[in-house]
């Protein structure tokens, strides 16, 4: 049986493309690119010099602003805690986000509280959205630090980047985002959106798990960050450690995809999302769609089933890869924080599926997945009724 894949948010598949850019290093183009005295290490140096180019050009940024890491999360805690001083030893000692952040952010500010510091979280509104006043009227005259995401991973929602970016440049505070699932989905620009820290993971736009990049401003101002790590100096030093070179050639090869197809495939994703919603919407009613309806991801689709158990829709599902939620709480028999934070009420949010189209998504996944989803409610709804009349 096909299991037509709609979990995109989770992770994607490497692209076709992306896996041809990587093929050259780990076969003949093997070297060490810290190694500076032969063609192997040479080659692996230009490839990751090249990689940095296409990741800058995607953020508007500067090839030196690029800092390549494992992933979103070590590029979250590198931004965040190499930001701050072991314990507070001045006035700026607050870091401001919000209560949707992933876990990423979430979890290291904590730690940051546990070491004396002061969090400020920011509730959303009922799309998921963290306004630009309500930043500005967090930020005293400790604050720091400002980490708001791009864009939600269970939801779909959008942050409104620039107006933030511009609240925090009046005030004079930095600002760091976790961009791990706006990158290459939408527009995204450092200078514009007034951006001082930006965090991104290859796995989510079809470049390989374990490659990521961290932003770090380099003037006006510039950001000055404290390793997490010691080792041989590598990316100045803010991460080292051997360099992934066919994970960058990759992630580079990623970025200028996306960035060369973005204003197609957003377009294109946004009328297969909309297909789905149609397509279930129109033949069930007792649905709840979470999230902003127009700044939000174009492949991303949260709906929550009224009069269903959410566990058992996803069972009654084999043929689809979708999910509950965040990959990282999947397992969790607890409603949704994300969809608690929006005021979705326990017994929808435990009855929640995450649809995510992607790049190689079509017209008839989308169709045969809303004919399996309707059929599910359906079926699962008639079973409720039948237990409820029977008692």
């Amino acid at each position: 049986m096909k299991c037509i894949y709609l979990d995109y948010n989770a992770t994607t598949p490497v692209d076709p493309r992306v896996l041809e850019a990587m093929l050259p290093y780990l076969r003949d183009r093997f070297g060490n690119a810290s190694s500076k005295t032969h063609p192997y290490g040479w080659a692996a140096a230009e490839a990751v010099e090249a990689a940095r180019e296409q990741v800058a050009s995607i953020l508007g940024a500067s090839p030196r602003e690029v800092v390549f890491t494992s992933g979103a999360t070590e590029a979250n805690n590198i931004a965040i805690l190499g930001l701050f001083p072991p314990a507070p030893a001045g006035p700026k000692r607050q870091v401001i986000t919000q209560a949707t952040e992933h876990h990423a952010v979430l979890d290291t500010v904590q730690e940051l509280e546990r070491r004396g510091f002061e969090v400020a979280v920011l509730r959303p509104d009922a799309y998921g959205r963290v306004s630009a006043e309500q930043v500005r009227e967090a930020i005293t005259d400790r604050t720091l630090l400002v980490s708001i995401m791009a864009a939600q991973n269970e939801i779909g929602t959008v942050s409104p980047l620039a107006e933030i970016g511009a609240a925090c440049k009046r005030a004079g505070v930095l600002f760091h985002t976790d961009a791990a699932q706006a990158v290459g989905k939408v527009p995204i620009d450092v200078e514009r959106m007034g951006i001082d820290l930006l965090s991104l993971s290859g796995h989510k736009f079809y470049a390989p798990k374990g490659v990521g990049a961290l932003y770090v401003r380099s003037r006006e101002p510039r950001v000055k960050l404290s390793s997490l790590q010691h080792g041989g100096g590598q990316e100045k030093g803010i991460r080292p450690g051997t360099l992934n070179v066919p994970g960058i050639a990759g992630i580079g090869e990623a970025c200028r995809l996306a960035r060369a197809e973005l204003p197609i495939e957003a377009p294109r994703l946004r009328a297969l999302r909309d297909r789905l919603h149609a397509a279930i919407v129109s033949r069930l009613d007792g649905i709840r769609r979470n999230g902003h309806p127009e700044e939000s991801l174009p492949g991303t689709l949260n709906l929550s089933f009224e009069g269903v158990d959410g566990a058992a829709l996803l069972v009654s599902l084999p043929e689809l890869a979708v999910s509950s939620g965040s990959a990282c709480t999947t397992g969790s028999a607890e409603p949704s924080y994300v969809l608690k934070a929006i005021g979705v009420p326990d017994r929808l949010a435990l009855a929640t599926v995450r649809f995510g189209v992607g790049r190689f998504t079509s017209e008839e996944d989308a169709d045969t997945a809303a004919d399996r989803v309707v059929a599910a409610v359906a079926r699962l709804r008639a079973q409720m009724a039948s237990v409820a009349g029977g008692t």
